[in-house]
């Protein structure tokens, strides 16, 4: 690993996307990038698990007040599982908990794909134990590793894509698409259990978040070896983290009277792109963002979250 050099950290504004590696957490990612781009304020928009790699969104400064939207945030990933065992933890990580004979391992492909739509849609998942969720303030991987297990209600939750990439008759290699609050680890034990013979992830890797789709991501080895101005040129703006919601651009005596906390009637009477959003995007005059908005059920336009200061 090279050494860099220590940085003054500084008020830095917007979003690096990282190529998170193997076998680190998401927050000793987001401590290396801090340091690196020398941010006094980092965070990061939904843990990966350490056996996870790929898109992990860091926002700095003013984009961390906007966070919340990219953690609600669709995702995408390709994951491989085993079929024939199950882990304590659903993942590679985790101790075998059951495993079938490989003679008595005969699942086909057809058998397999004819499952993979009872888990697209609509559906219901339990989060695994072995998660961050938190019950009376305690994370339930800590009750977990007790040997204690704390009851889950079933979350809703969407599939909105569940491709089957590939299947030797032992691994599936498989692309889901999903809402957020999705665990891999649990839709893959879910297969395996309807295939009746278990199943735990061996790889997962986040293609992307939503919005991000198109966009390049940074691997800590190429962060470590550019200068600091070029790291800091990889920078998304503030407000990618909101480009799912409409754009609408304000006048400056507008600008004046949201920054005093002052709600503008009846805001989009004319405006049709907006009238069925709940939040949107603001902008200046000239064209600097401004803040996230709220429409009213009455047409009114109040703040949700404005910038301190106006990065383009």
């Amino acid at each position: 690993m090279s050494l860099t050099p220590k940085i003054t950290p500084s008020c830095i504004d917007g979003i690096l996307l990282v190529d998170k590696p193997l076998g680190l957490s998401s927050n000793a990612v987001l401590q290396r990038v801090k340091r690196l781009l020398g941010a006094k304020k980092a965070g990061h928009t939904g843990s990966l698990d350490p056996l996870a790699t790929g898109m992990l969104p860091i926002c700095f400064g003013e984009a961390t007040k906007f966070s919340q939207y990219l953690l609600d945030a669709d995702k995408s990933y390709e994951t491989s599982g085993l079929l024939g065992a199950t882990s304590s933890t659903g993942d590679a990580e985790g101790e075998i908990t059951s495993c079938v004979e490989l003679e008595q391992l005969n699942i086909s492909h057809a058998e397999l794909m004819a499952v993979l739509p009872d888990f697209m849609g609509d559906i219901q998942q339990v989060p695994p134990m072995y998660s961050a969720l938190k019950h009376q303030g305690t994370p339930l991987y800590d009750y977990a590793r007790r040997g204690e297990v704390i009851p889950r209600p079933a979350r809703n939750l969407h599939i909105y894509e569940l491709l089957c990439r590939g299947f030797d008759g032992h691994t599936m290699d498989l692309t889901v698409t999903c809402s957020k609050g999705t665990y891999i680890r649990s839709l893959v034990e879910s297969i395996g259990e309807s295939l009746g013979v278990g199943a735990y992830v061996t790889k997962l890797h986040r293609v992307y978040t939503a919005g991000f789709e198109n966009q390049p991501m940074w691997s800590l080895e190429a962060l470590e070896a550019e200068t600091l101005e070029a790291r800091r040129a990889h920078l998304l703006p503030v407000d990618y983290a909101i480009t799912q919601f409409p754009r609408f651009d304000l006048d400056a005596d507008t600008v004046f009277a949201l920054s005093q906390g002052k709600v503008i009637a009846h805001a989009f009477d004319a405006v049709n792109s907006v009238e069925t959003s709940e939040y949107i995007r603001l902008y200046t005059p000239e064209s600097d963002f401004f803040g996230l908005g709220e429409r009213t059920p009455e047409g009114d336009l109040k703040v949700k979250r404005l910038v301190t200061q106006n990065p383009r």
